[in-house]
């Protein structure tokens, strides 16, 4: 029989986790609540006796692996926030909002109960941390009870009545083919062998090229929750990401492509079917909620009639090109998640005007011009700055070429379309 393994673990005075700095604090309490992330329960306590015995069986892992406290979480690695060969996301253990309550184990908790939501309800929450610029952090909770690191972003996007890990997400969704994405469904990759270690999840916005090559990623990643064009199905690891679409998603799990038009007669007066109702999701989740006072439903309204109008209005089209009746090219660029989202009131819904590219030629060491401060300032705006110390200015700096590489490598880009010097590809997504 092996002889039991007892130690007593006690968080030294160096330590500067969030987890024992708490417990320092609070010297006179005989114990903490709970901690549900970088410190399991054990670490939560001022004095935790953990117990490893077996009686009549070897462990595999050996009494010096059950004797091993509780590891000290670093926190979260930044990544580069600009293109990330991979997410520096440890993450929680399953758990319910707010941290209230015992930590469920991460490997036996069951699955909570599955409430009923839309694709559209699904991408307007994750639009709201995004909008919030929620901070990453696997310790602290958000105001709407969910845990902040990636899977907790999910969690709350899916509407999940607790926090859930990389580990357990898999259990709310149906695995799917990538060709089958759509927008609400998620791309998820655990690393069972060290989950603290690559496991990262992305929800999924739509299709960003007609290649499906690159798609609209929502997803919490350090610093803050982003919205950014990511190559499928991730930075890094790409190939072990696995896509999944939630069981609760109102109207089923539909297979298959969904980009295919439904046909014209299917909306207008008098229409009334499922069809009509996906358009109004859609058109809400691009910005047409105003347009409604209920619903979507599946009979055609005036409500529908001038969403679709302000969408295709949002993509420059006039006349009958955007008589509130959509087509083909309207239904695919809400299926895609591509195209421009209808402007808030008062907003112009125009297309924005790229200037001219200037050429090659004003990019290049030494070169001084207000080309190279126009470029280093749309880089600023568009969150590819941080190699500037100073500036930017009027000098073309190696500061300039790596922002700009950064910018590139964040398009999918490899090789020499990404080496840092800006051509009209660049020129003009920079300035879109």
């Amino acid at each position: 029989m092996t002889v039991p393994v007892f130690t007593e673990y006690e968080p030294t005075a160096d330590c500067g986790c969030a987890g024992c700095a708490l417990q320092r604090r609070t010297a006179a309490a005989r114990t903490l609540p709970p901690r549900l992330g970088g410190h399991p329960a054990a670490h939560g306590a001022r004095r935790a006796l953990v117990l490893a015995t077996a009686a009549g069986v070897v462990l595999s892992t050996g009494a010096a692996e059950a004797a091993a406290p509780a590891g000290h979480s670093t926190g979260p690695v930044r990544a580069d926030d600009a293109t990330g060969p991979g997410p520096g996301t440890p993450q929680g253990q399953a758990g319910p909002l707010m941290g209230g309550g015992a930590s469920a184990s991460p490997t036996t908790a069951a699955p909570l109960a599955l409430r009923t939501t839309t694709r559209s309800e699904i991408i307007a929450r994750a639009k709201t941390w995004v909008a919030a610029k929620v901070p990453y952090d696997m310790e602290k909770f958000w105001s709407d009870g969910y845990r902040q690191d990636c899977s907790g972003y999910v969690s709350m996007a899916w509407d999940l009545g607790g926090n859930e890990w990389t580990g357990s997400l898999s259990s709310y969704g149906t695995r799917i083919a990538r060709s089958q994405l759509e927008p609400g469904d998620i791309l998820l990759f655990h690393n069972p062998a060290d989950p603290n270690k690559g496991s990262h999840v992305t929800i999924f916005g739509g299709w960003t090229n007609s290649a499906h090559t690159q798609y609209m990623a929502y997803e919490q990643t350090p610093p803050a929750t982003r919205k950014k064009v990511t190559p499928l199905a991730y930075w890094s690891n790409s190939g072990k990401y696995v896509a999944y679409r939630y069981k609760g998603l109102a109207g089923g799990s539909r297979g298959g492509s969904s980009a295919g038009f439904p046909g014209a007669a299917k909306f207008g007066p008098g229409a009334r079917n499922a069809h009509v109702t996906r358009l109004g999701e859609m058109l809400v989740a691009r910005g047409g909620k105003r347009f409604y006072t209920q619903g979507p439903g599946p009979v055609w309204s005036e409500a529908d009639r001038r969403a679709t109008r302000a969408f295709q209005q949002a993509q420059g089209w006039k006349g009958a090109n955007a008589d509130g009746l959509p087509g083909p090219d309207t239904w695919r660029r809400l299926v895609n998640g591509t195209g421009r989202s209808i402007p808030a009131t008062g907003a112009s819904g125009a297309p924005k005007t790229v200037p001219a590219f200037p050429g090659r030629g004003y990019f290049k060491p030494g070169r001084s011009n207000a080309h190279v401060e126009r470029l280093g300032k749309q880089l600023v705006k568009k969150g590819f700055g941080r190699h500037y110390v100073s500036g930017p200015g009027r000098r073309w700096t190696e500061a300039d070429r790596r922002n700009v590489e950064a910018f590139q490598r964040a398009q999918g880009w490899h090789g020499r379309v990404a080496d840092g010097y800006p051509g009209p590809d660049t020129w003009r997504r920079l300035f879109s």
